[in-house]
């Protein structure tokens, strides 16, 4: 009898911890739906955003922990290629766009554009170079962005369980956490689109 391999299941581990990112995506942004109400007592608001900073940082763990665990044991699928990055993109891009909504942030609607549309832009320019059988990677500085913006969502979240009352020190520190974040995010995407152009010239 012949022996053949196989590709790895995509009911695997690593894809039903991406789904488990996806669900806990949803949950963060009902409960930040929830704390901008404003029948939600201060109180009420302050607990909220302590449970969204929770399932933000369980659900960005996630993401390192299935990487990790495809790569280490051979589980990297289709699926997986595909559904990783665009779980990614629903979290950060999400909750950065509902902090927009939540005073007090110090997230502003023209930062959310910048991370929205740098997540767009490589994402398309990714389809399209590997449809052409070209490797399009991301490149350190996009990991790191991705450290940083996951960095400027916690340490808004966390601005946003004070309710205002919050020590001096705390918004300055926010604020220049988020611009790093969205600095990093327009160098990245511009890294990409120099790494674009050079390989639509070959």
């Amino acid at each position: 009898m012949n022996e053949t391999s196989s590709a790895p299941s995509p009911l695997n581990f690593p894809n039903l911890l991406t789904s488990l990112r996806l669900i806990l995506a949803i949950a963060l942004f009902i409960v930040v739906g929830i704390a901008q109400a404003e029948s939600t007592s201060e109180q009420n608001k302050s607990q909220l955003y302590w449970a969204a900073l929770i399932t933000f940082v369980v659900a960005a763990s996630t993401d390192w922990i299935d990487g990790f665990w495809a790569r280490r044991y051979g589980q990297v699928t289709v699926l997986g290629r595909i559904f990783d990055p665009f779980v990614d993109k629903v979290i950060i891009c999400g909750t950065f766009i509902f902090l927009v909504a939540s005073p007090g942030s110090q997230v502003t609607a023209w930062m959310a554009v910048v991370v929205t549309g740098r997540e767009m832009l490589v994402t398309v320019l990714r389809s399209f170079f590997e449809q052409q059988g070209t490797d399009f990677s991301a490149k350190m500085a996009g990991k790191l962005k991705m450290v940083l913006q996951c960095l400027a969502v916690v340490a808004s979240l966390y601005l946003l369980t004070f309710g205002g009352n919050e020590p001096s020190w705390l918004t300055p520190t926010v604020v220049t956490i988020l611009w790093a974040a969205i600095l990093l995010t327009l160098y990245s995407g511009g890294e990409y689109l120099v790494v674009a152009a050079r390989l639509m010239r070959q």
